[in-house]
């Protein structure tokens, strides 16, 4: 079978999964976030926190209740890692130094899940149990809450209340996330991966050599990582770790995945707002963004362009036998287009204008289909802009489902996507100023600049995944890309929930023989030529220095 068959065949498989959990995962999730009963479990949680999930909170009540159950989340992970040479099941590790500590947390809390360290010998199990993968769920189900309470606020009208965050960052964990991790964990166990409580294991190789191995609990971590779209991998290598994803059968799953809860939101939303139809259209132009960069990608991968990979015969370098150039590209774009961050090959060795493909996957602001709720909240604020747009050429007020796009609603919007560029451009600029920085890239020219670049864009995009080609375990770079993680991850958050709470208080407007329809294959054309032209090419000038320099060199 030729690798180009192989690519088609996995790309197919992928496909025809989602195809068939679309519907039933999708409205699974919409009676989740609209049935009033609590189940036993979330009522005793609600008594013991003392929240009335019966309470509708306004917009801003709403998002100082995700603001404070985050710097809790920041405060308590921090804390864990430092603690952590006095906690059970430390394997007896130290405790983890405070800019790291800093920076995994931040990591975390914001479903980055950027690692600048190595899982297996830095954290204890604990550590991994019940600090980052309780992170996994928590940073997810905070994603979830804020897409469902952007989506009430298309929903309903005259009224400034978006629901409970409480109620739905609970139900989130406790009725999506949980369950489909369980099963799935059993799944990657069948599979072959490792799930113990074992410490080092020594190990005497083919050749007479040793080699010490960490076992731990990694399917249940494994689970999560990707159906959360997190990425934080239980070993330094991630998903290319035989202990982590085995075979190409457990590859094609965690592809799956990752894909599985942002390609299925969009149905949620359709059932919400009572029109499966709006649904169809985000879906569409998530998926033709998402095929685009498969192709691209494959495409660049299978060409080799360079002298090594021709010499060759492949760009092999940094992939892993067991999946191919198809296997790794396919799990590449997918991996870069939601805000999973988990690799299963090194792609500071793609090609060039393969590894600008992962940074524009990136730059797109993972809208296709996007993390695990952000992918859902920040296509639909793309739409708002493309619908405003619309109503410039043909001189009438905007309206998107019924409410009208007026200045407030286009200012949050516009701060919405201004956020994410400015903490990258910033960021990679300083870095960049600084001769100290410079000097941690290992490759001059452009790519020492793409990997500064990738970098920035992996943490503000809250991806996670890294060219690796720099040394980001510093005290300058562990703080520097802290704070990008934070601020690109609450700043959009806090734009699309007043979003929300604005769009909520409106009247609905009667569809006109005005009205663009938003449901059909113009608008999806429209949405996707502003996801490209509003949101891509503001990073052009980068991508000229670095990626596209080096790939036409």
């Amino acid at each position: 079978m030729s690798d180009l068959t192989a690519g088609v065949l996995q790309a197919a498989a992928v496909v025809v999964l989602l195809a068939v959990v679309h519907v039933p995962l999708g409205d699974y999730m919409a009676r989740v976030y609209t049935r009033e009963r609590d189940s036993r479990v979330e009522r005793v949680l609600y008594r013991l926190m003392g929240v009335d999930p019966k309470a509708d909170q306004k917009w801003s009540t709403y998002l100082r209740s995700l603001l404070a159950f985050s710097l809790v989340g920041l405060l308590f992970l921090y804390a864990f890692q430092r603690l952590q040479q006095h906690l059970l099941l430390s394997l007896g590790f130290p405790a983890v130094k405070a800019d790291q500590a800093w920076n995994t947390a931040a990591s975390f809390l914001t479903n980055t899940n950027w690692q600048s360290y190595s899982g297996e010998n830095t954290m204890g199990h604990l550590v991994q149990m019940a600090g980052l993968a309780v992170q996994n769920f928590a940073s997810a189900a905070v994603g979830l809450a804020v897409a469902v309470a952007l989506v009430r606020g298309f929903a309903r009208s005259k009224t400034d209340k978006l629901g409970n965050f409480w109620v739905d960052v609970c139900r989130g964990s406790f009725r999506i996330l949980l369950p489909l991790s369980f099963v799935l964990a059993i799944v990657f166990m069948i599979g072959g991966v490792v799930q113990n409580f074992h410490g080092y294991d020594t190990i005497t190789t083919l050749v007479g050599g040793h080699q010490t191995i960490t076992g731990g609990p990694v399917a249940s971590q494994e689970a999560i990582k990707e159906l959360g779209t997190n990425g934080g991998g239980f070993y330094n290598a991630n998903s290319a770790h035989p202990f982590e994803n085995p075979t190409t059968w457990t590859n094609l799953l965690e592809i799956f995945a990752l894909l599985a809860i942002p390609f299925s939101l969009p149905r949620t939303f359709g059932k919400m707002i009572g029109d499966k139809r709006q649904g169809y259209a985000i879906l569409a132009a998530m998926a033709v963004i998402w095929v685009v960069s498969v192709v691209a990608l494959t495409g660049f991968e299978m060409q080799h362009a360079g002298a090594a990979p021709t010499a060759a015969g492949a760009a092999m370098e940094g992939k892993e036998t067991r999946f191919g150039v198809p296997g790794s590209a396919l799990f590449a774009a997918s991996t870069t287009l939601t805000s999973t961050g988990a690799v299963n090959s090194f792609h500071d060795s793609f090609t060039p204008l393969g590894g600008g493909v992962t940074i524009v996957d990136m730059m797109t602001g993972e809208v296709a289909p996007g993390g695990v709720g952000s992918g859902l909240y920040g296509i639909l604020v793309l739409a708002v802009v493309a619908v405003f747009v619309a109503g410039l050429m043909v001189g009438r007020t905007p309206e998107y489902l019924g409410k009208k796009i007026r200045a407030r609603e286009m200012k949050l919007a516009s701060l919405y996507i201004l956020a994410t560029p400015a903490c990258v451009l910033i960021g990679t600029g300083i870095a960049m100023a600084m001769p100290g920085q410079r000097a941690a890239m290992l490759n001059p020219g452009p790519h020492g600049l793409s990997e500064v670049l990738y970098a920035f864009t992996s943490a503000s995009n809250n991806n996670g995944s890294a060219f690796a080609g720099i040394s980001v375990n510093t005290v300058w770079y562990n703080t520097a890309l802290g704070i990008a993680m934070l601020l690109a991850r609450f700043l959009p958050i806090v734009f699309a929930v007043a979003l929300g709470g604005s769009l909520a208080q409106q009247q609905p407007v009667p569809v006109t023989a005005g009205t663009l329809p938003t449901h059909r294959p113009l608008f999806v054309g429209l949405l996707l030529g502003v996801i490209v032209i509003v949101v891509a090419l503001t990073y052009i000038p980068a991508l000229a220095l670095g990626p596209l320099a080096e790939g036409l060199h």
